[in-house]
């Protein structure tokens, strides 16, 4: 099945793209879209993101569907 990620700060700038399309098994979580582009990384140290699948923040435990869109949200500092 095909997904559209969005990718934000430091996993886009890790991946070399706002957005890509991934190839996963069917029965795919959100965890394992995250292990897919950690993969894809080349080994570049991430902090753990939050994930949403359709807008909604997910568990990575979380089913993820055909077309659905999952946003890599790495977490932010500042004041």
């Amino acid at each position: 099945m095909t997904l559209r990620v969005m990718l934000f700060a430091s996993w886009a700038d890790a991946l070399g793209a706002r957005s890509i399309d991934l190839d996963l098994p069917e029965r795919s979580t959100a965890g394992d879209v995250l292990a897919a582009l950690a993969a894809r990384a080349n080994g570049a140290a991430l902090a753990k993101p939050a994930l949403a699948i359709k807008r909604q923040l997910a568990r990575s435990d979380d089913p993820v569907s055909a077309g659905d869109e999952v946003a890599v949200i790495p977490p932010v500092a500042g004041g």
